[in-house]
């Protein structure tokens, strides 16, 4: 069966349309999951879905919200990990642990994931008791030529998508 010639243009038109609206929302650093219980364990991990403009990603950097004490980064193979933490003003106890200070960025470095692969940066952390609450987590993605940075919180009226590089998120449920 031949189809005009239009048809087919028509088609391919709806087609390349639909594949650049979805290009363009999973463009953006995201949250794998965006609702967790508040007050329990859980791994964060977000979801890295491109390069930059062709170039490989060879840094993450995830910035901790405040809140989160208790934070445990992934170790990736062909990555090195290292994280920034500050000392709290007063230690808090959580069982039989004292803890003194709270990891405030875990960046994870000197790799490489191609531009056209996606990859998943995580760390587990206990969440605050405290439903209701939307955690951002700042990431910034370097890579060879160029960076991403995925610190944009919606103000006002705006939402997440609003944005061209928005902060991935999660909300703290019940």
């Amino acid at each position: 069966m031949k189809y005009p010639v239009t048809t087919l243009s028509g088609l391919a038109a709806a087609v390349l349309a639909l594949g650049f609206a979805s290009a363009s929302a999973w463009g953006h650093a995201f949250m794998i999951e965006k609702e967790v219980k508040a007050g329990s364990w859980h791994i964060v991990e977000i979801a890295i879905p491109h390069g930059c403009v062709g170039s490989p990603t060879t840094e993450v950097r995830m910035q901790m919200p405040e809140g989160l004490i208790q934070v445990r980064p992934e170790v990736k193979p062909g990555w090195t990990l290292s994280t920034v933490s500050t000392e709290l003003e007063e230690p808090i106890r959580i069982a039989d642990v004292v803890i003194g200070e709270r990891v405030e960025e875990v960046k994870w470095s000197e790799g490489s994931l191609p531009d056209l692969h996606m990859e998943r940066f995580a760390v587990m952390v206990l969440m605050p008791r405290e439903p209701g609450r939307r955690m951002w987590f700042k990431t910034i993605q370097i890579c060879e030529e160029g960076e991403h940075r995925w610190v944009e919180i919606p103000e006002g009226d705006k939402s997440w998508s609003d944005y061209k590089e928005p902060s991935p998120y999660l909300d703290l449920v019940e």
